[in-house]
């Protein structure tokens, strides 16, 4: 359907979601099944299908990774820092959404394990989520 001359970026989508839980911030992250970066932690996400606007991919990778369902999500930023993924050139549309609960959530589709962890006690994370998600806090939280 589609041919191109010249290559293409991969876009994907990121999910941040954040809970607040008596005074307390967490993140949702899944363990990464699949390499690159097996067994690490990251932002739920994926790539973005053919015919699927960002807040929707977001929204179903979302749901596909962990089983937490948002209604709706806001845009954050654009990473696009060239290397950020060691597979090929990917440009990643970061959403957030804020819950007042931790929702039960389980690793599912490619994703090994999904669990909350508190925003001052991260492990490491994959590709440059790490980076996202500080500046994240620096702008939403620690504002």
């Amino acid at each position: 359907m589609y041919t191109y001359k010249y290559p293409r970026p991969a876009l994907t989508v990121d999910a941040i979601v954040i809970a607040r839980v008596a005074g307390n911030f967490y993140v949702l992250l899944i363990e990464r099944g699949a390499e690159p970066f097996k067994g690490k932690w990251a932002l739920p996400g994926g790539f973005v299908g053919i015919d699927e606007e960002l807040e929707a991919a977001c929204i179903r990778e979302l749901k596909e990774e962990t089983g937490f369902e948002a209604e709706s999500m806001q845009q954050f930023r654009v990473f696009d820092a060239i290397g950020r993924d060691p597979r090929h050139r990917t440009i990643s549309v970061v959403f957030y959404t804020f819950t007042d609960r931790m929702a039960d959530v389980k690793g599912q589709d490619d994703a090994a394990n999904a669990r909350w962890f508190n925003i001052s006690n991260l492990p490491e994370l994959a590709f440059d989520h790490l980076e996202i998600i500080r500046l994240f806090i620096r702008e939403h939280i620690d504002a």
